[in-house]
């Protein structure tokens, strides 16, 4: 980011928490408040121009005496020996739980992780490999995003913590508190930052998954009704020759009975309604005895699960 992209940047960001405390700062002031981020700039600016300086000049190799100097100094970064260590280091990349593979930290609430994830799974019902792991993810990332808002709370509550005597010489409480609040942005805007950069990946991950996953269902679903359709076309001209028809034979999923009660319903459905069907009013009736009975044997079974 340029040095001038930073400081327009920090001062709109001041000037409107100026105006949410009701502080009137004329904008040719406004450069007052971001001095800080011009300062960053400036070193940016600095340390690009020492890289592109260092790269023109070429690259020289280490002398024997240098390259045994460093393998001496590599021994004494080997990283934490012990097994507290150990746990500590590999939580280092955690931080936040916005990014890593760990998205449960040891703070937060396991049972309301679960309850989220079961909302998550009866929203969007996946039914294949596929389709649960991207539910998986899309779980993850609403979870990951829950966690922006308290993080950038908590930053404040630290910087006023630590900051909380600044412009003693204000003595307008909103005003003081709002120059502080100003203050606590300059000096942690790199983490307020980073927070934007991840809550905008984050979404962009969420698009993309729930985009991915909508697609899946689309597709399984019409591949599943095109099967069903030439299905029914088969066991029709089955019935026709009067040959025995097994879908699982022409690489359907779905079992002879399931197929018939899938024609059965479509009938009943439309006799009901008054359209063309092939039941007769007795098979209709019938059916629905039928499958009445089947939804109170299934009612019983629960029930004595239950208990």
């Amino acid at each position: 980011m340029s040095a001038r992209a930073i400081r327009r940047a920090a001062e709109r960001k001041a000037l409107k928490l100026a105006r949410q405390a009701g502080i009137p700062i004329p904008a040719n002031s406004a450069h007052l408040v971001v001095e800080h981020a011009e300062q960053q700039a400036e070193q940016f600016e600095t340390a690009a121009q020492t890289f592109a300086a260092s790269a023109d000049c070429g690259f020289t190799e280490p002398s024997d005496a240098r390259l045994a100097a460093n393998r001496a100094n590599s021994q004494h970064s080997t990283g934490p020996k012990t097994e507290e260590g150990k746990a500590k280091s590999s939580l280092n990349a955690i931080k936040t739980g916005l990014t890593g593979r760990t998205v449960l930290l040891p703070t937060d609430d396991a049972q309301a992780y679960q309850l989220h994830l079961n909302r998550t799974f009866r929203k969007y019902s996946p039914e294949t490999d596929d389709e649960t792991s991207l539910t998986q993810l899309i779980a993850d990332a609403e979870w990951r995003l829950l966690r922006i808002h308290p993080l950038e709370e908590g930053i404040y509550a630290v910087g006023h913590r630590k900051h909380a005597d600044l412009f003693p010489e204000e003595k307008d409480p909103i005003q003081r508190e709002a120059l502080i609040h100003t203050e606590i942005y300059l000096i942690y805007r790199k983490d307020f930052s980073n927070l934007g950069l991840q809550e905008r990946r984050l979404h962009n991950q969420l698009k993309s998954d729930l985009a991915e996953l909508k697609q899946l269902k689309k597709d399984r679903i019409d591949k599943h009704k095109a099967d069903l359709k030439r299905a029914k076309e088969l066991l029709k001209k089955a019935h026709e020759l009067g040959i025995p028809f097994d879908p699982s034979l022409f690489g359907f999923v779905f079992s002879l009975e399931e197929l018939e009660e899938t024609i059965n319903h479509e009938n009943a459905l439309a006799f009901a309604q008054g359209q063309t069907s092939t039941f007769t009013k007795d098979q209709f009736l019938t059916y629905m005895a039928q499958r009445a009975s089947r939804f109170v044997c299934n009612d019983t079974s629960e029930s004595e699960r239950g208990a």
